[in-house]
This record gives C-alpha cells, sequence and structure tokens, in this order.
C-alpha cells in the first residue's frame, strides 16, 4: 500500500476503526442543523491549469443550441488529468490568499474538496459506493484529501483492459462519454456576460477547442450540525454576475448531462429510478457549495443534445421521495453529521489515516498508515498557520 508523501516514521497503530452504514433507519428523520455554505475564498486555474488567485476562470451561463452533436471536437480534446498528487494544495493556498485581503476564514473542524464530501454524503443511499482517501489531524483541524495514489492505480488498470470483444452499436467509450459532459459545458458557458456579447462571438465560443484546463473553484465556510467545514470546488458558471453583498446567495449553476428519458407512454420505472439515482450525485454535489440551479442537458444515446430541464437544488429530495424514493437526503444529510462526529474520535494528532470504504462492504474503515501529516497538509499552510499562532501569541502577550 501507498502512503501520502513526506510521511515521517511508521505507524505503530494497526487497530483498525470501524463504521457501519447500516442499519439506516439510526439516520432517518428530520436532517441535522445545516449552516448554509458561503463563500469565503475562490481561485481560478488558467488555460495551462496553473493556480491564479482571481476570478478569471468564472464562466456564465447561455442556453446551448438544441440538436448539438456532443462528439464534435473529440479529436482535438485538451483533457487534463493530474499525474502528480495535487493534495490539498491549491486549496489550502486559497485560504491564505484570502486571509491576506482580511476575508478568509482559516478554522475550521474538517478541510476538504467537496468531491470527498461528496462521497461520503452519498454512500448510505448508493449501491455501489466506494472511496478510499487520508486523514490527518493538525492544529485542532482534520484535514482529508483523496487517496491520489490507489485512484491512480484504478485508472491505470482501467487504461490496461482490453476492450470487450463484442460491444454494442450504441454503446460508447468511457472518454467519449467524458468528453460529452466538458462539450456540454461548451456550448454553454462563455467567459463574458451574455448581455453584452454578440450572437456571432458566443457562436464562435461555442465551436472553440474543447478544454477542462482553466476552471473556477469556490470555497465556503458551512456545518453539519456542530461540525464545521471548509469545503473546495470546481463551481461551472453564474446564471447573473457575483452580488456584492457577501451574505446574498451567490447564483451559480451546475451542468450535467444525462441520456434523454423515453416519452411518458413508454416511460417505465426503471427509467425513471436509473435517473431519479443520477440526481443523488447532482444534488449532493451542488447542495455542498450552495449551488441553487443544476441544468441537466438530456442527450440522445449517440450523443446528441435532445433537451435541457432546469432543477432547484433544495427542491430534488422532494421530487424523488414523491417519485421512486430511492434515497433520502435527510439520510445522507445525518449520516454525514454522524460520522463527522465519529471520525473526529479517531483520528489522532499529528498522524495519517487511511479511510476507505469498499464496494458492497457497507462498512467504512479507518487504519492509521503514517506518523506525521504526510503530503496533507502543505509546507506553505503549515507555516502560515504558524505565523497566525505566533501572531495570536504577542496579541494574548500585549493584553
Amino acid at each position: 500500500m501507498t502512503t501520502p508523501q513526506k510521511a515521517s516514521s511508521p505507524a505503530t497503530d494497526a487497530r483498525i476503526h470501524r463504521f457501519s452504514i447500516q442499519p439506516l433507519n439510526r439516520f432517518r428523520g428530520a436532517s441535522a442543523t445545516i449552516k448554509r455554505p458561503r463563500e469565503v475564498a475562490h481561485f481560478s486555474y488558467d488555460d495551462n491549469h496553473e493556480y491564479q488567485a482571481d476570478e478569471s476562470g468564472i464562466n456564465y451561463y447561455v442556453p446551448p443550441p438544441m440538436g448539438a452533436n456532443l462528439k464534435d471536437g473529440f479529436d482535438t480534446f485538451k483533457h487534463y488529468e493530474d499525474k502528480e498528487d495535487p493534495h490539498l494544495d491549491s486549496l489550502l493556498r486559497a485560504l491564505v490568499d484570502a486571509d491576506k485581503q482580511d476575508k478568509g476564514e482559516v478554522k475550521a473542524d474538517f478541510v476538504t474538496w467537496r468531491g470527498m464530501m461528496t462521497k461520503i454524503m452519498t454512500a448510505p443511499s448508493d449501491n455501489f459506493a466506494e472511496f478510499a482517501m487520508f486523514a490527518t489531524l493538525h492544529n485542532g483541524t482534520i484535514y482529508i484529501e483523496e487517496d491520489f495514489p490507489s485512484r491512480a492505480a484504478s485508472r491505470a488498470e482501467e487504461n490496461n483492459r482490453p476492450p470487450p470483444r463484442y460491444q454494442h452499436p450504441d454503446q460508447q467509450s468511457r472518454e467519449m462519454m467524458t468528453y460529452w459532459g466538458y462539450k456540454f459545458e461548451k456550448l454553454a458557458l462563455i467567459p463574458t456576460l451574455p448581455n453584452q456579447t454578440s450572437r456571432q462571438d458566443i457562436e464562435r465560443h461555442q465551436r472553440g477547442i474543447v478544454s477542462n484546463h482553466a476552471q473556477h473553484c469556490s470555497i465556503v465556510s458551512t456545518a453539519f450540525g456542530p461540525h464545521t467545514l471548509l469545503l473546495g470546488g470546481e463551481v461551472d458558471g453564474l446564471l447573473a454576475p457575483k452580488p456584492t453583498d457577501p451574505s446574498a446567495q451567490i447564483q451559480w449553476v451546475e451542468l450535467k448531462t444525462s441520456e434523454e428519458l423515453p416519452p411518458p407512454p413508454r416511460q417505465q420505472h426503471r427509467d425513471v429510478l436509473k435517473f431519479e439515482r443520477k440526481l443523488l450525485k447532482f444534488w449532493a454535489q451542488s447542495f455542498l457549495l450552495g449551488v441553487p440551479k443544476i441544468v441537466v442537458g438530456f442527450r440522445s444515446k449517440g450523443g446528441v443534445l435532445t433537451g435541457l430541464q432546469t432543477f432547484n437544488t433544495h427542491e430534488i429530495p422532494g421530487m424523488v421521495r414523491r417519485g421512486t424514493n430511492c434515497w433520502d437526503g435527510n439520510v445522507c444529510i445525518n449520516f454525514a453529521t454522524e460520522f463527522l462526529e465519529w471520525l473526529k474520535t479517531v483520528v489522532g494528532s499529528e498522524a495519517v489515516y487511511r479511510v476507505v470504504l469498499k464496494k458492497g462492504s457497507g462498512v467504512v474503515e479507518v487504519t492509521r498508515v503514517a506518523d506525521g501529516t504526510g503530503g496533507v497538509v502543505s509546507p506553505l499552510f503549515r507555516e502560515y498557520l504558524d505565523r497566525v499562532k505566533a501572531k495570536d501569541g504577542e496579541r494574548t502577550k500585549e493584553t
């Protein structure tokens, strides 16, 4: 097993701590109190996927053209994929940059990427849920990141897997289906305000090369019950300019694609069930960052855009409850809240723990794997925390 970089001496505690997902009944009922996510920092990645302490990566939503073929441009796709472990470095760097401008909130019980919390939150309702993460406690905060070596190994295994001997004509490659999502974003997002952009410029942008190098990430302060969190995650675009009032909700929009549903007369329960199961992840991702709306682009099996539907994030759990009832938002929230409470009792100071949920096991296992904090907390951020601590000490002496 590969452990994070820069860990010090070998771990001595080999105990396995277990948190069972079942029975789900203990998580039912009214949800734990949630603090509405509020942006405290942000950053962008430029066209070379290099960190920028600004809002240059922000895009704005425009309705994409119906009938567009999402396969177009696949051969020129500029696909970025992490070759080295990114850890939490960009998120932590943005917190330091925000604090320099006196607008950041560095202190929280947990700091992690939105993707990690999505995996935790959806675990009780996802039959195929699995994840591997590293967690470490430093200066009173638990930092959680993806187990990048495990993901890289899984990705290499997938890439080396021989193609099936028979493939249905409608079946697309994993790479193509991934591309469809990026192509949809290319058609539905522009870097300038729509009301200040000509139709010709919008169409010129939509015909451009698809790339996932440039991104914009929002970092929010939120809480699950008594547990405070700082979550960072990519945001697709805006429906309107960011408000000047920091307490006002930012009108982010999340873009997703999904296979079109058959027309109502031919719809079967399994068609709706498949879609409403997908809505679980759509909802969780947007809920965690406070994204109020999700636009789903429906496509044919061959990748042609056939329809659009806008969902209000907060209405999705109720919609599913009245539909197939295949997942419960309150269960997800309560599970995450109790899991975080339990994790606080397990993750000890200045050690790295591996947090694993194996597919079908129904049990999250946590094992101490190294001393120190590994590469989870960046040297830049540790130095920043030391400076803050020193300043606090000076203020205490003065008073």
